[in-house]
């Protein structure tokens, strides 16, 4: 499969140097020896690492990037475009606007106004900065389930932060929402769409209503979740919060979450293009070479690889971002996976899952009496598991998040670790009984080891 693939990148680098024939010949030295040398010392190190890319690795948001998206991506580097300015990547820039284009249209936006950059932390310092610069000192509210970098971003933005309370779900609670909205000063509310603990979907429909009361911006955080919108048969109240995104303000996603792509590639999008008015500054040396739009002309960052949206472009062209397309699909499959270990640990007594899953991520502890106890379990079935080749991850839930499921749960501790699983990868599905054969050969581990068998 390598041979292949080496062979695909090969022809495709001499069709990049067609395009450059008529310049004169030119040759880098290089000391193929020595580089290869240290390319067998780089692989040797990355052996250091967990086996991503494999079906037992079920732990952390890690999914591996489309073989296109790699070969596009190393095809691209002997560019290097830089994205900034259209002097620096003229055909990379042109393919990430047709590629953040595709994205917007994932949404149901005919226009907008948006770009690549490193990562979800980006692109919502970006739609925290606009939203401060259009309400400035006013207050930014998010869940207590959001991502820990919209309070750090406020702090670096010198904006007001507040949380709001979640619901039983883990989702933000409305009632909650309402209540301090009606003390004013809010500018902005971030709706998480896919929070990274549990993958729970904020209502984006409900927080729509009260913001046609409450006059605030709504900026919706779906760096994970955003691109489970194409997919079938998520739950009702799920779907309203996602097609509820076409009215959103704007929009953080990561495609090097769940589109495929190698890390350092995240979007940001805006559905009014007059935000870019923000953007501007003055450049005496870039922006020259062409009156088109420059994207760093509506970026925060400067210099960007254009290898990533050329990566990107070359993804979609392959698997389009269509309801019902290959690539829906495959992401359908990863919420199968969810919901088959979400009912296999349901029908074991010795488990419970803290909450259905919305998209593809389960939460679960060993049944137990003791907050305490529970945690140690879960520390001790994750080094089992790993013993067993299966990587899964832990996660801290309050306490009294558990206690409407295990009512006779001893709160010696305010939070309780539990095990957790991101079932990215479509072969998730497949691996389903694996899986759960090698959890429970981790848990009779910890068990014999500890000698008992029961709670």
């Amino acid at each position: 499969m390598l041979e292949g693939k080496l062979a695909l990148l090969e022809a495709a680098l001499v069709q990049l140097e067609a395009g450059f024939k008529d310049l004169p010949e030119f040759t880098a030295e290089q000391d193929f020896d020595a580089v290869g040398a240290v390319l067998e010392e780089v692989a040797l190190r990355l052996q250091d690492n967990y086996p991503y890319a494999h079906p037992l690795y079920a732990g952390q948001m890690i999914k591996p990037p489309h073989p296109v998206a790699r070969l596009a991506y190393s095809l691209a580097l002997a560019i290097n475009p830089n994205n900034h300015a259209l002097d620096g990547g003229r055909a990379s820039s042109q393919m990430e606007k047709e590629a953040v284009a595709a994205l917007a249209g994932m949404f149901g936006w005919q226009t907008h106004l948006g770009h690549l950059c490193s990562g979800g932390t980006m692109a919502n310092l970006e739609a925290l900065w606009v939203a401060g610069s259009l309400h400035p000192g006013k207050t930014i509210l998010a869940s207590e389930q959001a991502h820990y970098t919209h309070a750090r971003l406020c702090g670096v933005l010198g904006l007001p932060f507040e949380t709001i309370a979640s619901d039983s779900q883990l989702r933000m609670d409305i009632e909650v929402l309402e209540q301090r909205l009606q003390r004013g000063d809010v500018g902005t509310v971030v709706a998480t769409v896919g929070t990274t603990i549990a993958g729970s979907v904020d209502p984006v429909d409900q927080i729509l209503e009260l913001q046609t009361r409450y006059g605030f911006r709504l900026h919706a955080d779906a760096a994970y979740g955003g691109y489970f919108t194409l997919i079938d048969g998520l739950e009702p109240s799920t779907r309203a919060a996602y097609d509820g995104l076409s009215r959103v303000d704007s929009i953080a996603i990561d495609p090097h979450k769940h589109g495929l792509q190698p890390y350092g590639c995240g979007c940001i999008l805006f559905a009014d293009p007059a935000v870019g008015r923000l953007y501007a500054h003055e450049s005496p040396y870039t922006y020259f070479t062409s009156p088109a739009l420059h994207l760093g002309e509506i970026s925060l960052e400067c210099s960007r690889p254009g290898a990533a949206a050329v990566a990107l472009w070359a993804t979609q062209r392959l698997l389009p971002l269509t309801r019902g397309g290959a690539f829906a699909a495959q992401l359908g499959k990863s919420r199968q996976a969810a919901l088959g270990l979400y009912e296999k640990l349901q029908q074991d007594g010795r488990f419970v899952p803290l909450l259905a899953p919305e998209l593809d991520i389960v939460l679960w502890v060993y049944h137990s009496e003791w907050a305490s106890r529970t945690s140690y379990l879960s520390k001790e079935i994750f080094r089992a598991a790993a013993t067993e080749q299966l990587h899964l991850a832990l996660a801290r839930v309050p306490t009294k998040r558990l206690q409407p499921l295990l009512p006779h749960l001893e709160a010696d501790d305010d939070h309780v670790l539990c095990l957790r699983s991101c079932l990215m990868k479509p072969e998730h599905l497949d691996w389903l009984e694996r899986i759960w054969q090698a959890l429970d050969r981790a848990t009779i581990q910890v068990f014999t080891l500890s000698g008992r068998l029961d709670r």
